[in-house]
């Protein structure tokens, strides 16, 4: 298994960077999204170097975050440099890793940050699961599930009040739609048609319980947002193109002053719910099972279609694919010579600080 692992992630690898060549309608936000999806490995391949193989991150003292698996939002988060505007905010849950980069974020700081080092976006207070970087409007995340999405309905609602041209975009899982505050949040954000997208990512499981355990086989998502006005559909999370095409879609309806709108995509979590390793053997769900969802990885299947189509060389995709691996071990060698935060530093920055001597 760890053989297949690491050869299906040397091929992701090699679509890291396709944003460099290709569609420019398309391509532009794959590098940023295959960057989460190859996270995980990249950070315990380092950390096992130092530390030990078999122990997971947060047993280690190094690294000192929690780094839960990121390989299923690959999709997801990746629109969002595109079309976005540079005053257009993200928020997010605890698997948030590619939301950040997508808009915009900084791999280096964001590596310090999962180090606990001061040069991270968070100054070395977050760590993995509460990114923080308002360079780039990625204003939060937070791992209480659904916790973070009627602050996102906050930030829609301060731009509507301010009558701002920005648009929320809000990331969690489905199982958070399971929470008292996504029915209140889709009620406020319908009522005042909030500048703001939901996008639900389903990934079958909520940690290593199928959703079939804890939701009826009929509840659509989907439904629910129209039943409080707000359009939405549910889409193939896997599928690069319809993810682009259907997140445009509903960033114009609210970036336009329709109010929100849902989105809801399918895809798959390769590895375990936190960690790098795959947990097959765990008897949740079958090797069959993964092994269907596997050949149907997002970057992988792209790249393909793209040399098919002759518009990247695989020698291309592999001069592409050093750059990126070059890119990460500058990452992380910065994460390591980076300084942790002074002790004296301990309770600055937790809130909206005054001066208070000002006029």
């Amino acid at each position: 298994m760890k053989k297949n692992y690491k050869e299906s992630f040397e091929q992701i690898k090699i679509a890291g960077s396709l944003a460099a060549k290709t569609l420019d309608e398309v391509t532009p936000y794959v590098k940023p999204g295959v960057t989460t999806h190859k996270l995980d490995k990249i950070c315990y391949e380092f950390i096992k170097d130092n530390h030990g193989y078999s122990a997971p991150l947060f047993y280690r003292g190094f690294p000192k975050s929690c780094c839960t698996s990121v390989n299923h939002v690959v999709c997801h988060g990746i629109p969002t440099n595109k079309y976005l505007k540079e005053g257009d905010i993200v928020v997010s849950n605890h698997r948030c890793h590619g939301h950040y980069l997508a808009k915009g974020g900084n791999l280096k700081t964001m590596m310090a940050e999962l180090y606990g080092k001061a040069t991270g976006c968070s100054k070395g207070k977050g760590g993995s699961m509460h990114l923080i970087d308002l360079t780039v409007n990625f204003l939060g995340t937070t791992p209480i599930v659904a916790s973070i999405i009627p602050i996102a309905v906050g930030t829609a609602f301060a731009s509507w009040m301010n009558n701002e041209n920005r648009v929320t975009i809000i990331f969690f899982g489905r199982g958070s739609t399971e929470e008292g505050v996504f029915a209140e949040s889709l009620n406020f954000a319908s009522l005042k048609k909030l500048p703001i997208v939901f996008i639900s990512e389903d990934n079958f499981f909520s940690v290593y319980s199928p959703l079939s355990e804890r939701q009826p086989k009929e509840r659509d998502n989907v439904v629910l947002a129209q039943a409080f006005g707000i359009p939405g559909l549910k889409e193939d999370g896997n599928n690069i193109q319809a993810v682009y095409e259907q997140t445009q879609k509903a960033v114009n309806h609210a970036r336009e002053g329709r109010g929100p709108y849902f989105l809801e995509f399918e895809t798959y979590r390769w590895r375990e719910h936190c960690g790098p390793h795959f947990d097959n053997d765990l008897g949740y769900r079958s090797e069959n099972e993964y092994l269907k969802w596997k050949k149907r990885c997002p970057v992988e299947n792209y790249e393909n279609y793209l040399i098919e189509k002759n518009i990247i060389a695989k020698s291309e995709a592999n001069q592409m694919r050093e750059a990126i691996l070059k890119e990460f071990k500058e990452a992380v060698a910065f994460a390591k010579s980076s300084p942790f935060p002074n002790a004296n530093e301990m309770n600055e920055n937790l809130y909206k600080e005054k001066n208070l001597n000002s006029s």
